[in-house]
């Protein structure tokens, strides 16, 4: 590990262990799929890079990581570290921000053919994108996905790569009201692997109505801890078991959206998260749905 990394999980091993509830430190992840896992090399200072997060994950048991970066493809990443660690699943894809073009089919083209084919998702623009700039009240060029409530054409044509690859389609920080048009219109085309990127967190803010409506058109709604924690959490997790509980654990996703210097470490964060869950009142069956079979479901995998 990093010296970064290592003096962070000593920190954490020096706390008392009642703070993580039961020992979630050394709580196994047996067959967990982490579908949001930010992590170093990237512009953005992060708390791990990919080698020791993936040997991390493999070591808790861990069944794979998707590793995500805002600004370019993690493709090519994905498969160096899938050779690097063994015996643990990782896969990358592509964020349509201003950096790779936009909403760019020839970026998506090239990252569907990246030696070892482990690029597997196309996520709409996140932090370029338009609901986020105007919502975070930036002036800067932002990447649009739609004009008067109709998709951009180039939004159906990467939609249309996403069925030609067999690849998935994640929403990004689309508006709930994109995101259900980009959900409809992937349906339409006959896209198999649909995800509304952390649904209920901002800039999304997806209402529960919003999100039974996108799991009811075959998309999967993704829950990320990264929303629970911080100086103010944009949710408490009574209001995220709620609203899974609402839309149906068969339709819902649990990820770490983790890799912030200061924040948890991805495994002992999305442990945390299980645990949490627990205790209000979703049961360990439904949690092993929404962290095992559902995100290997969205990926394509057995």
């Amino acid at each position: 590990m990093t010296h970064s990394c290592k003096l962070y999980r000593l920190l954490l091993c020096c706390l008392p262990v009642a703070l993580f509830g039961q020992s979630l430190l050394k709580q196994p992840l047996d067959g967990v799929i982490d579908i949001h896992a930010h992590s170093s090399p990237d512009s953005t200072p992060r708390s791990i890079d990919a080698l020791d997060l993936a040997k991390l994950a493999k070591q808790r048991g861990m069944r794979g990581l998707v590793l995500k970066n805002h600004y370019e493809s993690t493709a090519a990443l994905a498969y160096v570290v899938s050779q690097a660690v063994p015996g643990i699943e990782i896969f990358g894809g592509i964020d349509l921000n201003r950096s790779v073009g936009g909403v760019n089919t020839s970026a998506v083209e090239r990252m569907a053919m990246m030696k070892g084919g482990l690029g597997r998702i196309v996520w709409m623009p996140t932090f370029d994108s338009e609901n986020q700039v105007k919502y975070s009240k930036e002036n800067r060029p932002f990447v649009s996905v739609s004009r008067n409530g109709a998709l951009l054409p180039e939004v159906r044509d990467v939609i249309a790569l996403v069925v030609k690859n067999n690849l998935t389609l994640e929403t990004g920080h689309s508006s709930a009201e994109e995101g259900l048009l980009i959900v409809k219109e992937a349906k339409r085309q006959g896209v198999q692997h649909i995800v509304v990127t952390h649904a209920m967190a901002p800039p999304v803010n997806m209402s529960i109505p919003q999100m039974k409506e996108a799991a009811a058109n075959g998309a999967f709604i993704e829950f990320v801890y990264g929303n629970l924690i911080g100086k103010t959490p944009a949710y408490t997790p009574a209001e995220f078991a709620a609203a899974i509980k609402a839309v149906g654990p068969a339709s819902c996703i649990l990820s770490s959206d983790l890799g912030q210097v200061g924040n948890p470490l991805h495994p002992d964060g999305l442990a945390a998260f299980f645990s949490l869950m627990r205790k209000e009142g979703i049961s360990q069956v439904d949690i092993d749905r929404m962290a095992k079979a559902n995100p290997a479901e969205a990926l394509g995998l057995k």
